[in-house]
């Protein structure tokens, strides 16, 4: 295989929200992720993959953006952001923009134009139906709970969100929409990114026949066999590695949820020009339950093990394999595959650490995850932020799937706010276990 600088790499991911707060706002910030360069220097990391940091009303942290070119006020500014790039660079880091383009924010200027009329020169840009049988277009479920179509009054049809209902797909039939992508992509790779991590990437061609999915046991009909791996995606991919990748020296990865080995060798072989690599997440989702993730079983480790040797094996000299054990969708690492117990902890984590970066990839290390945190366990449902976590507890406990007492227990195990508490820059250490250390006298 071809010798590249993403392939001797460790990607580091950062959570903007949660990373290093500056100005005591509580919000993290770019100028708390500048402080921080050092010591990511010092931990090794060659490249930073950074979660949206662009205009967006956070109805999913951030992955709703309403403004492509505008960083979001609370992050910084663009100024910022140039400094950020610079900064990195001077220290031999490169940065990863998160590239969120199967969907927008329902407050993006496009959309809020694609609604207002059916002749709209935006309306194309998203995806409209009309109702049938005086109801959504076809049974399929949200990612997020609940159907994936939201009927809009104003124009009486249902645009498709296989998100929140506040994140409507765009329409990548639509060449227009396609070439505002490009070109935002250009924008930003002139500034002087590294690269792109490609949020559900997968998801961006969708089967135009948009028939009813199979309901597997749960509440909607499944829409994953007609969005995911859709007809056109590599279509696309190749259009794009024409009008942006080819242009810079840049790394990308594809979120590409559910992909089997063959479809992420034309994900990712090096004579496709589409991507450098793929996430798969067979060893993160293969073990679940019939309602996904929402689970409290336990882990079976001969089948983890199975999993890890398998894309290994068969995806040797034919495309580059990703590393990682968690990320901002996850659970804490520790917590879910090693023992967080204090006694356990530390070896845990340094068990981890060995197995990921002892295989053949590039390893992406999740914030905090090099300290080893944990589950926050929260006991409560006002806790959560997480809107799937919220929306998934209220669907299933109303539907009588699930008691409200087990629900908690599988957003504490499996809930995604797990990842997105505040990184821990500071350990106190409790007056008695000081004196034990030190000495009491």
């Amino acid at each position: 295989m071809k010798k590249s600088w993403w392939k001797e790499s460790v990607v580091y991911q950062i959570y903007p929200r949660s990373f290093k707060d500056s100005n005591g706002d509580g919000i993290g910030d770019i100028p708390g992720i500048i402080e921080k360069l050092d010591y990511l220097k010092e931990l090794g990391v060659n490249v930073l993959w950074i979660s949206p940091m662009l205009e967006s009303p956070q109805d999913d942290n951030g992955y709703d953006i309403s403004d492509y070119r505008r960083i979001y006020k609370e992050y910084g500014t663009m100024e910022d952001y140039e400094k950020l790039l610079e900064e990195a660079h001077k220290r031999g880091i490169k940065i990863l923009m998160d590239l969120v383009v199967n969907h927008t924010s329902d407050e993006h200027n496009w959309f809020i134009e694609s609604r207002k009329s059916k002749d709209n020169p935006y309306r194309d840009y998203y995806i409209w139906r009309e109702p049938v049988n005086g109801k959504e277009p076809n049974n399929w479920g949200s990612v997020f709970g609940g159907p994936a179509w939201e009927y809009d009054p104003q124009t009486e049809m249902y645009y498709l969100h296989l998100f929140s209902r506040k994140q409507p797909d765009l329409n990548w039939e639509n060449e227009k929409v396609r070439q505002e992508v490009y070109d935002m992509m250009n924008f930003w790779c002139e500034k002087g990114i590294d690269g792109f991590r490609m949020d559900v990437i997968s998801m961006i061609s969708k089967d135009q026949s948009y028939p009813d999915g199979e309901m597997n046991g749960g509440l909607y009909g499944d829409f994953g066999p007609y969005c995911v791996h859709g007809p056109r995606i590599h279509e696309f991919l190749q259009e794009m590695n024409r009008e942006v990748l080819s242009r810079y020296d840049v790394m990308t990865v594809g979120e590409t949820s559910g992909v089997t080995i063959e479809e992420a060798q034309k994900y990712a072989g090096e004579d496709r020009n589409e991507l450098n690599m793929v996430f798969q997440f067979e060893h993160v989702e293969g073990q679940g339950s019939e309602h996904g993730k929402w689970t409290t079983e336990k882990y079976d480790f001969q089948e983890f093990k199975k999993v890890m040797i398998k894309w290994q094996e068969e995806l040797a000299g034919k495309a580059w394999n990703s590393l990682f054990l968690g990320n901002h969708d996850q659970p804490r690492s520790v917590s879910r595959f090693g023992n967080d117990n204090p006694a356990y902890r530390e070896t845990s984590a340094k068990m981890l650490a060995t197995c990921l970066h002892m295989m053949q990839g590039t390893p992406y290390v999740y914030q905090g995850e090099e300290l080893g945190m944990t589950n926050a366990y929260f006991t409560e449902l006002k806790d959560y932020r997480d809107i799937e976590s919220i929306q998934y507890f209220h669907e299933y406990t109303e539907a009588g799937i699930y008691t409200p007492e087990y629900m908690m227990k599988c957003l504490m195990l499996r809930g995604r706010d797990n990842a997105r508490t505040p990184m821990q820059w500071r350990i106190l250490i409790r007056p008695a276990l000081r004196r034990e250390r030190h000495g009491s006298g």
